[in-house]
C-alpha cells in the first residue's frame, strides 16, 4: 500500500539514456557500491529487461524469481523483489526479459505511468531504510522510463565521449520536460556524467568542451575514463570498486559519488 504523505525516503536516482552502449548500467553499479562505500544503504532497481545490472550485481538469471516485473504488473510485495548481493548494505530489484512485454500489458492501466512511483512510496520501504535508490532504465524512451522519471526526485545522463552524443541528450531533455509538465513537476537533472573518457584522444576533450559549453554546471566535474578494469569487472558479476578497488575507473566512481553526495547535502542546508 502506498502513503504518498509519508516525509521524503529515500533520494531516487534515474540513470539514464535513451542510447546504449553510453555506460548507463555500468554508473549505475558503480555508483551505488561507491555510495555504498561512503557509508550509504543503496537499492538498485533494474529496469532494463537486459537485465544486466542484475547480472553484474551477482544475481544469475535463474535466481530471479521475483522482479521489477512482478513489482509493475502484479503489485508484488518489496519483500520478495528485494535481493540481497554480495556487497553488505547494497540491494538490487532484478529484471529479466519479461519486461520487455510490461509497455503492453500496462497500456489499460489508468496509473500506468505512476507504478513505480508508488511502489517505491510504500510504506514497506522505512523498513529498509534506504539512503538511495539508483534506478538502471532501458536504453529507450518508453513507459518504463517514464516510470522511472515519475519515481525519481532526478536524473542522472552518463554521456559517452564520442560524435554525436549530445544530439541524444536534447531528446532526452524534452522527455524529462514532458514528465515534469505532466507528472513531476519537482523532477531535476542530477548531472550529466561523461563516460568512456580518454583524456589522450582530441575527440574525447571536444566532447567534454562541447558538453560544458552547451550545459554548463550540469556536467560533473568527475569524468569516467575508459579503464579496461571497469569492462572486466562485470564478468565477475562484481562493481569496479570490488574488482579493483584502486584502479583508476574506481577512483573516478568514488569521485562521482562524493560529488553527488555534496551536492545534495548543499541543497538540504
Amino acid at each position: 500500500m502506498s502513503d504518498l504523505s509519508r516525509p521524503d525516503g529515500p533520494r531516487i536516482i534515474a540513470v539514464a539514456n535513451q542510447k546504449g552502449g553510453v555506460g548507463k548500467t555500468t554508473t549505475a553499479i558503480n555508483l551505488a557500491a561507491a555510495l555504498v562505500e561512503a557509508g550509504m544503504r543503496v537499492l538498485v532497481v533494474d529496469l532494463d529487461p537486459q537485465g544486466n545490472a542484475s547480472t553484474g550485481l551477482g544475481i544469475e538469471p535463474e535466481n530471479r524469481d521475483y522482479t521489477t516485473y512482478d513489482l509493475l504488473v502484479d503489485d508484488a510485495p518489496l519483500s520478495e523483489v528485494i535481493r540481497a548481493t554480495e556487497i553488505e548494505d547494497l540491494c538490487v530489484i532484478p529484471a529479466t526479459v519479461d519486461l520487455s512485454s510490461a509497455d503492453i500489458e500496462l497500456f489499460a492501466n489508468e496509473k500506468r505511468s505512476f507504478l513505480l512511483h508508488d511502489a517505491l512510496r510504500q510504506t514497506a520501504m522505512d523498513d529498509y531504510d534506504w539512503d538511495y535508490v539508483l534506478i538502471d532504465c532501458p536504453p529507450s524512451l518508453n513507459l518504463l522510463t517514464v516510470n522511472a522519471m515519475v519515481a525519481a526526485h532526478s536524473v542522472l545522463i552518463p554521456l559517452q565521449s564520442e560524435f554525436f552524443a549530445l544530439e541524444g541528450v536534447s531528446q532526452l531533455m524534452l522527455t524529462i520536460r514532458e514528465v515534469r509538465q505532466a507528472a513531476n513537476p519537482d523532477l531535476r537533472i542530477e548531472g550529466v556524467v561523461l563516460t568512456m573518457y580518454d583524456r589522450r584522444n582530441n575527440l574525447s576533450q571536444q566532447v567534454e568542451q562541447d558538453a560544458r559549453d552547451n550545459l554548463g554546471e550540469l556536467v560533473f566535474r568527475t569524468v569516467i575514463p575508459r579503464n579496461v578494469r571497469v569492462s572486466e569487472a562485470p564478468s565477475y558479476a562484481l562493481p569496479v570498486l570490488n574488482y579493483d578497488t584502486n584502479s583508476l575507473g574506481a577512483r573516478a566512481y568514488r569521485a562521482l559519488a562524493e560529488e553527488i553526495v555534496s551536492n545534495h547535502q548543499k541543497l538540504a542546508a
